[in-house]
Order: structure tokens, then C-alpha cells, then sequence
């Protein structure tokens, strides 16, 4: 014969059990394996096998369900309920259960706090079995998109032109109403227009208390699906998003915390997400580093207190623009620390004029000075003078950029890509996940630590192989 063919109708003399489908080497053993070793009375999640009632699915095999299916891109309910049906791999894993989508989601839905906690015992594991150092952390983040369309996003200025929009319309039904009464005034009426103004006042209620609930959190904008999402912008453009923090490991690239915030910048997360990861290993690292969109100054001098090398550049080394052709750069201005004030190019003295609170600076300037200098209208067309600023811990700033100047430094800083965007590449480019499917920051901090853990579990496979996981986990 030239082909061979298979027979879905073959018999066997000895029927074989699930088990024996699936390889050892096969990478859902050492799902099972690392799932099997979490401590579920940690994570809040109830093992009551003498529970009276209706008979429940077992947790253990519903976590393992969802954690499985999220590490092959396998995310939404239904699409769950469908392997577990028909997968080999997922009938193995759950012993042969099959629980329909609501019990999926309503399951996923319950245990969103314990589902936060999965990332924590894992990156605790990798720190048993030596896979996890904790010597030098990467801090960085990432946009991703929330379960809410931009239209339900509203600002003040939305509100207020809808609300002129409906006054319009309130005015023009009203307008209408007297003229039909003015034609048919012993006729009565067959136009009821009634049902379409009461709409139009409900509308405009309903617009009021979002711009109340705007001004009352002190924000630009709230989305009614999800409100704890903001709008944010980013390389593919504006959307309603989270903003996912991820501190990773230097030694083997894995992640120690994951964390969902909803600020549209990573600027004030450096101090808290370092401390987070810290917390999870027990112990304080001993280098953090992270990009010029953690640089400021008050985050990084909270690390720095605590004896933690900080390797974070600030947005002007960032950005390396050449400013030494410009005579008038701030760079030009020369600090008197015994005087406090400022010498220019010309050798004038700008003296401290105010302190600008919001930016936690003091400001100087020229005075007289600058108008009777020869390039006045160059450096500066100010009658009061020309102004510069200096942080009150410029101190902190400028030994953070002498620091990051350092080879070592400048080593460290070259592998925070490798390190850090790795995972964030595995997780949006190979599962595919372009949104949260759970909505409120609850619910998507619970799926960023499963999505974490999923990176985890498919890196400590690379590094030990399925096999030498799976033995290592049952020691």
C-alpha cells in the first residue's frame, strides 16, 4: 500500500485509561505536578471533602483548568468548557470533568482573590529550588486593554456637550408640543410625545451623575463599564486600559511580582513595586533597576534609603540629547552650594526667589541682571529674568545619575530588556492576550497573576526540562 490510514473504528482488546494518551514528557504533567504543590489553604481557596449538598467540582481541578488553559492561550469560558470536552490534554488534567462555562466563570469569578496569590507561592518555589536569586530586580510596565469600549469612556467635556445636546433637543419637543396644541386647540391630540421627553430627562439625570461621580474621584475621566479602568495611550493608540507592573528576577528572567495599577504612567510605581517584590522574597534585593519612566526623583530616593543600589536613569540621560551646542542650557549653570544660588555663563548671580511646591523646587533668578546682559533676549526674554529651577533633593538626583554613569551600572541597565521584556513578549505576542477579560482591578490583577504564572511554570520547563520538574516538585 503507498499511504497508511487510521480507523476511528479500530477496537482494542484492553481498553486504555486516559493516562495512557498522554506522554510523560508531556508539558500538562508538569502543570499538574507544580499545581498539585500549592498550598491551597494559603491561598484562601476551601478543601472541604466533607461538605454536605449538592456535590461541587473540585477546586484543585478548576485551578488547574484555568491555569493550564491561560498558558496556551486558551482564556474565555466557553473556549475552556470546549477542551475540557474534547482536548486529551485537559480530560487528562482534570480527571475527566467537564464543567459547562458558567461554572467556569462563575468559579474564576469567586476566587479572584485566591487566583492573586498564585503568582506569589510560585515565585516562592522558584526561590526554593535556587531558580530565583533576588539580587537584582527589573521593574517595568505595560499597557493593556480593559473590558470596556471607549465610547462608555466620559469626561467633563463629553458630559457638558451632551448635555447640551440634550437641553436642545428637551427645548425643540417643547417647541413642538405648543405648535400642535396651537393648530389643534378643539381637536384633541393624536401626537404623544410624552415617552420621548421622559427619555431625554432620564438621559440627562443619568448624564449629571457622571459628571458628579468626575468630580467628586478628581478625575478626567470615568468609564461606566469599568470604572476603575482609564483611558491611556500607548504605540497602538488611546484605549480604555490597565497598566501592568512586572518586577523580574536577573538570575533566570522570572517574574517575583506582578501587579495591575490604574495610573496612565509608571512615574510614582518604582517605590511600590520594588517593596511588593520585596515582600515576596522575604528579603530586600540588592539592585532595582528600571527605565527613564521611573525617574522620579522621591520614588527612587524611598529605595535608596534602604540601602538598595537604585540604577534607574533620569529622562535627560534618557533621551542623550546633545545640549552642549546651546550656551544658554540649564546644564550651563553652575550650582553655589555655600551661597545657594546659581552663577550663569556670563558669571551673574540668579538668587532663590520662591519655592514651586507642586514640582518640589526652588526657583532662581536673575533679576536686573538679565536685562542689562548682553544676551538678554537669547537666553531669555523674561523681564523678571532668566529662571532655573532645582529639585530640594537635587542632592539625590544628581548621585542616582552619577551612579547610572558607572560600567556596572551601564551593565546592569543593558540586560533589563532582555530580562524584563521578555515575559511581557510571551504574554501579549504568544497567548495572544490583547485585553483583560474580567473587569474592576480586582479581577484583572487576578488574571495578570495567572498570566505571570503561566510565563513562570513555561520558563522553569525550559530551564529543568518537564521531567526534572516534575521529579524536583516531587521531592
Amino acid at each position: 500500500m503507498a499511504y497508511r490510514y487510521g480507523d476511528r473504528y479500530q477496537r482494542s482488546l484492553f481498553p486504555q485509561s486516559i493516562d495512557d494518551y498522554v506522554p510523560a514528557d508531556s508539558p500538562v504533567r508538569a502543570y499538574d505536578a507544580f499545581l498539585d504543590s500549592l498550598d491551597f489553604d494559603e491561598l484562601g481557596i476551601e478543601i472541604n471533602t466533607g461538605k454536605v449538598g449538592c456535590p461541587q467540582y473540585d477546586p484543585v481541578s478548576m485551578l488547574k483548568l484555568l491555569l493550564y488553559g491561560y498558558s496556551y492561550g486558551v482564556r474565555s469560558s466557553r473556549k475552556l468548557e470546549r477542551e475540557a470536552n474534547y482536548n486529551i490534554s485537559f480530560i487528562w488534567l482534570t480527571g475527566g470533568l467537564k464543567p459547562d462555562h458558567k461554572t467556569i466563570a462563575e468559579f474564576r469569578r469567586k476566587n479572584r482573590g485566591a487566583l492573586k496569590k498564585v503568582l506569589r507561592q510560585c515565585a516562592r518555589l522558584c526561590i526554593k529550588l535556587d531558580l530565583i536569586k533576588g539580587n537584582t530586580l527589573f521593574i517595568d510596565g505595560t499597557k493593556v486593554r480593559a473590558n470596556a469600549s471607549n465610547k462608555n469612556t466620559w469626561t467633563k467635556e463629553k458630559c457638558q456637550r451632551r448635555l447640551k445636546s440634550i437641553d436642545k433637543r428637551i427645548k425643540q419637543i417643547l417647541s413642538e408640543c405648543e405648535t400642535v396644541d396651537r393648530k389643534e386647540v378643539n381637536q384633541g391630540s393624536w401626537i404623544k410625545m410624552d415617552e420621548e421627553l421622559s427619555d431625554q430627562k432620564k438621559l440627562r439625570s443619568k448624564v449629571e451623575s457622571i459628571m458628579e461621580q468626575i468630580q467628586a474621584e478628581d478625575s478626567k475621566s470615568t468609564n461606566m463599564t469599568d470604572p476603575d479602568c482609564k483611558m491611556m495611550h500607548s504605540i497602538q493608540g488611546s484605549h480604555s486600559s490597565y497598566n501592568v507592573q512586572s518586577a523580574v528576577d536577573d538570575e533566570n528572567g522570572l517574574i517575583v511580582n506582578s501587579d495591575v495599577v490604574s495610573d496612565n504612567h509608571d512615574y510614582k510605581q518604582f517605590a511600590d513595586q520594588v517593596d511588593k517584590a520585596n515582600d515576596t522574597l522575604d528579603n530586600d534585593c540588592e539592585t532595582a533597576c528600571a527605565d527613564a519612566g521611573y525617574s522620579s526623583v522621591d520614588e527612587l530616593e524611598k529605595i535608596d534609603e534602604k540601602g538598595i543600589e537604585v540604577v534607574v536613569p533620569s529622562k535627560k540621560q534618557a533621551e542623550k540629547k546633545k545640549k552642549d551646542d546651546n550656551p544658554f542650557d540649564r546644564s550651563k549653570f553652575e550650582y553655589d552650594k555655600k551661597n545657594d544660588c546659581f552663577i550663569c555663563p556670563e558669571g551673574h548671580v540668579l538668587k532663590y526667589s520662591y519655592t514651586n511646591k507642586t514640582k518640589k523646587a526652588k526657583v532662581y533668578r536673575g533679576g536686573a541682571a538679565c536685562r542689562k546682559c548682553r544676551h538678554f533676549g537669547k537666553c531669555t526674554d523674561q523681564q523678571r529674568g532668566r529662571s532655573v529651577s532645582r529639585l530640594l533633593n537635587a542632592d539625590v538626583q544628581e548621585k542616582l545619575e552619577a551612579r547610572y554613569e558607572q560600567p556596572r551600572a551601564q551593565e546592569v541597565y543593558k540586560r533589563r530588556k532582555q530580562k524584563v521584556e521578555l515575559p511581557f513578549g510571551h504574554i501579549k505576542r504568544n497567548l495572544k492576550v490583547d485585553s483583560f477579560l474580567l473587569r474592576g482591578l480586582e479581577g484583572v490583577r487576578a488574571e495578570a497573576s495567572l498570566l505571570a504564572s503561566c510565563f513562570n511554570v513555561a520558563r522553569m520547563m525550559s530551564l529543568l526540562g518537564v521531567e526534572g520538574l516534575i521529579s524536583t516538585l516531587a521531592k
